[in-house]
């Protein structure tokens, strides 16, 4: 029997949960509701900032989802797993909360804009708690697409700690880098606080004991997807050029497409990808 067509998108913002229309939050709305149009299974996890209106947007518990303590740094951080539907696009997307790490707070800064001094816990907590679900779920993606920084450590978990397990084995993982950055690097410690089981030092031996800003973290995501996507218009572009020093398949930004457009040429894309065996 053939295996179905499924794809996981991790993402860091989706409309309309986090309600102002920009390029990326439209383009990850859209890309789930394309790909399920064009025969693929889809799954979709998004963090549940504080600032997402869980009565207006329906959301509620999936208690047999939720339940699972993450260890960051010796504290036990408990798994809530709530989900929600587009309706008019037939698509469900799954949040990814915890009390002190996302319910009580929105978006990546506070109100003046200063950036959370944990989101680095955030960043851990996130990629960690979408992993674990999915294996939760027992659902195996042929393509895993990771969205945003908040992202990020997916790609690093998925091809050590989770190499072996049978859901993702046999995943292709694609990075889009958009134009969101955060400014405020993550400590000298960082490194140590996202270890588990599976991940060694060679691992992570690029970011090991100095702060991990922007460049570097997303540095660390490009080594470990097997293919990049130029999702905006203004990428790094110190990460573009180092992207490309890496021999993977990369997709650039076209300036005159519109949303459906881009949608289509990510699909061709990442059907092209997962098909070839080549990449690592």
């Amino acid at each position: 029997m053939k295996e179905p067509n499924r794809i996981l998108f991790i993402s860091q913002e989706i409309y309309p949960f986090l309600a102002e229309e920009t390029p990326i939050r439209m383009l990850n709305r859209r890309l789930p509701e394309y790909f399920q149009g064009h025969g693929y299974e889809t799954r979709t996890f998004m963090p549940k900032f504080g600032e997402i209106n869980e009565r207006r947007n329906q959301l509620h518990e999936v208690i047999r989802l939720s339940g699972m303590n993450l260890i960051i740094e010796d504290t036990d951080h408990p798994l809530l797993i709530k989900v929600a539907s587009i309706q008019q696009a037939r698509i469900q997307i799954y949040f990814i909360d915890n009390d002190d790490l996302f319910h009580r707070r929105k978006g990546v800064a506070d109100d003046n804009g200063a950036e959370y001094a944990d989101n680095d816990h955030r960043v851990i907590f996130y990629a960690r708690g979408a992993v674990e679900t999915v294996k939760k779920l027992r659902w195996t993606p042929k393509i895993i697409l990771c969205s945003g920084w908040m992202s990020a450590l997916a790609p690093l978990y998925l091809k050590t700690a989770y190499h072996d397990e049978p859901f993702f084995a046999n995943s292709k993982i694609v990075l889009m880098l958009d134009d969101q950055d955060y400014k405020k690097p993550f400590s000298t410690k960082f490194s140590e606080k996202l270890r588990i089981d599976g991940v060694n030092n060679i691992d992570i031996r690029s970011i090991a004991d100095f702060p991990v800003g922007y460049e570097e973290l997303m540095r660390l995501a490009i080594d470990y997807s097997d293919a990049i996507v130029y999702a905006t218009p203004n990428v790094n572009q110190r990460l573009m050029n180092y992207a490309e020093t890496k021999g993977k398949p990369i997709l650039t930004y076209e300036p005159q497409e519109d949303l459906m457009e881009a949608c289509r040429r990510q699909l061709e894309f990442m059907e092209k990808v997962a098909e070839d065996e080549k990449t690592e």
